[in-house]
């Protein structure tokens, strides 16, 4: 059995899925045709869900500057080496796309994190689609201080799919 199709059993056992017959029928043109409603859902919390966090109080430190700066590059670099090695040999399937976008953002927030950048939120926006004969533009809005608020992107392009990433790193006062 190949790794894909464990992953998508293993999805399977974790997620159910309802369907029924509609009991209204649709008439076009003397055929008859019933109507199928598709209902989703999960069966299992997240693991987050099932550890309270205790609440840390901390002293205010009255800081508005930061102690170091956004490292954009470093940042740039962490996602060319996420997308390259989670893409390089992907080919575009919707459900697999939709579940990789899930586990790159993961993994670009945790390797992020690593870094260690103090008092920086860190916000990850990940789209993967298909190439085709289109052309496609992405926009972000959103209140911004020049002086401490970055950002960093890298798209990433193979025969059939594309990935553009963003990482946002916005200072915390």
């Amino acid at each position: 059995m190949s790794d894909l199709a464990k992953e998508k059993a293993r999805l399977l056992k974790k997620r159910g899925s309802l369907c029924s017959l509609g009991s209204h029928e649709v008439r076009a043109i003397g055929k008859t045709k019933d109507s199928i409603s598709t209902v989703s859902y999960m069966e299992e919390h997240g693991h987050h869900d099932d550890i309270p966090r205790p609440t840390v109080q901390m002293e205010n430190t009255y800081r508005l500057t930061p102690s170091r700066r956004f490292p954009v590059l470093t940042v740039k670099d962490l996602l060319r080496d996420v997308l390259t090695s989670y893409l390089q040999e992907e080919k575009y399937e919707p459900e697999l796309c939709r579940q990789m976008t899930k586990t790159i953002t993961e993994v670009v927030k945790a390797r992020v994190k690593d870094l260690m950048i103090p008092r920086y939120k860190i916000i990850v926006v990940i789209s993967i689609g298909q190439i085709r004969d289109q052309n496609i533009r992405m926009g972000s809005r959103c209140l911004w201080d020049d002086t401490h608020d970055n950002s960093s992107s890298h798209i990433f392009k193979n025969n059939t799919l594309f990935a553009a990433a963003t990482v946002f790193g916005v200072y915390f006062e």
